[in-house]
């Protein structure tokens, strides 16, 4: 019953904003409500409320109309044929990234448990690292990635996203791994010493399992950030291919087809939902060491 009542919960949530968006659509002003505009003067002012004519915002029926129309005209495939296919791609990319995210962040987590001097000395560069914005740091990965290229180790356009992608990965698993594996009472450690186990059969036995509760949500919020980190990429670096390179394309042709790039938007959010369900598999393995889940 508690899974249904979530479910019909979600449910009424993706049909209040589909009633907000219509309602809007009907009700807000077709070139939206401006302040301080100046007569003569086009764009000047600050736009308080976004536009409603079809151009800005079309009607749900034709976003999803458009979805089983030509990409682009001709014989291409339906769009919603070219969203699924880029999303895939996408989605391969982001599972690197998040691998790679959560094997740097459980190595992390670890070591700051371990020693306390390196948790003073590392948190906080953990921390500030997700305050550099990622259009800037794509980029720069990317002119790693040409120059590794260039000195004859093999290093593709999706291994410099795949990086990216991690950079967003390994911060929810580092700090879920430090509090995890810092979860267990002062009773069951002493237990563990007094059975004469060393910190490696303490950190199996015991951390590990105790650090379930805080790391699954990490996992299912690295997924995200990862699909997140991947569509950034791709349309920082222009990888050709993913979604997001697919964004921008149908972007840039919003105002005859406005409906179009919707499609990967759609897509897009799709695709988180997709990789953070995935992880939630994880959790039917480890379901007897998911109890307290919620509150952490």
């Amino acid at each position: 019953m508690r899974r249904w009542t979530a479910v019909a919960w979600g449910a009424a949530g993706i049909l209040a904003v589909a009633v907000a968006w219509e309602l809007y659509k009907f009700l807000g002003p077709a070139d939206g409500f401006v302040v301080g505009a100046i007569a003569g003067e086009t764009g000047s002012g600050v736009m308080l409320l976004p536009r409603a004519h079809d151009r800005a915002m079309p009607h749900l029926w034709d976003m999803v109309a458009r979805l089983f129309e030509s990409t682009s005209g001709g014989d291409t495939p339906p769009l919603i044929v070219s969203v699924a296919s880029a999303a895939l791609l996408t989605l391969g990319i982001a599972a690197v990234g998040w691998a790679i995210g959560v094997a740097v962040g459980m190595l992390l987590g670890l070591a700051m448990q371990r020693w306390r001097l390196v948790e003073w000395g590392l948190l906080p560069w953990i921390v500030v690292s997700q305050t550099v914005p990622l259009i800037a740091f794509a980029p720069v990965v990317n002119v790693i990635g040409n120059q590794i290229d260039r000195g004859g180790f093999p290093w593709p356009q999706w291994v410099s996203v795949a990086v990216i992608a991690s950079y967003l990965a390994f911060f929810p698993v580092a700090i879920g791994a430090l509090k995890g594996l810092g979860s267990p009472d002062r009773i069951h450690l002493d237990l563990m010493r007094s059975y004469a186990a060393g910190y490696r059969s303490t950190l199996l036995r015991l951390r590990l399992p105790a650090a379930v509760p805080y790391l699954l949500p990490a996992l299912r919020l690295a997924a995200a950030n990862a699909v997140v980190g991947a569509v950034v990429a791709e349309v920082s670096i222009g990888m050709r291919g993913g979604i997001g390179r697919m964004l921008i394309q149908l972007a840039g042709q919003g105002s005859s087809d406005p409906a179009a790039p919707w499609g990967p938007t759609f897509g897009s959010i799709a695709l988180g939902l997709v990789a953070a369900g995935s992880v939630a598999l994880v959790g039917l393995a480890l379901r007897n060491y998911r109890r307290g889940e919620a509150t952490a």
